[in-house]
Formats: structure tokens, C-alpha cells, sequence
């Protein structure tokens, strides 16, 4: 075996330098930070609300509702209604 034979190795384009992986990792941990407080937030939002008298529980299903389409709604909110017409609940 030859001394002089080309170690495999990763290519150039692919080279991590310490600074720059560094970056993305602390960009990262901040984002995850900055996930938490928010979700800290919300909480503390729906506990405001349950301690004036809200349902939170029914809260959060209208602010489920909220991000779906309206067509989407519709016709699920019709296939419920047929169903339970079908089990003689209506």
C-alpha cells in the first residue's frame, strides 16, 4: 500500500468549520428558547381565561376550528350530524 494514496475524506463543499456549525446550533437553541416562553405564554393566556370563567377546553377546539377551512368544517360538522341522527342521538 502506497503512502501517497488519497485518503477518503468529506468533500470541500462539505467541510464544516467550528464557527459556522457553532452559529447554527446557538441559532437553533435560541429558536428552541424563544419556543418554550411562547408555549409558557400560552399557558399562562389559558389560565387567565379558565380563572375568569372560561372553558378552556372548548377554547382551544374554536381556535382548532379557527385554522381550518370553513368547507372543511362544513362537511364534517354534516357527516357528524348524519351520524348520530343514525344512532338516534339527534
Amino acid at each position: 500500500m502506497d503512502d501517497q494514496t488519497p485518503q477518503p475524506g468529506p468533500d470541500s463543499s462539505y467541510r464544516v468549520t467550528a464557527d459556522e456549525l457553532r452559529q447554527f446550533i446557538e441559532r437553533f437553541e435560541r429558536l428552541e428558547q424563544e419556543k418554550k416562553d411562547i408555549a409558557e405564554q400560552q399557558k399562562e393566556v389559558m389560565a387567565e381565561a379558565k380563572a375568569r370563567g372560561y372553558d378552556t377546553k372548548v377554547m382551544r377546539k374554536v381556535i382548532a376550528l379557527r385554522k381550518r377551512d370553513k368547507d372543511d368544517i362544513a362537511e364534517e360538522e354534516a357527516v357528524l350530524e348524519m351520524y348520530k341522527e343514525a344512532l338516534g342521538m339527534a
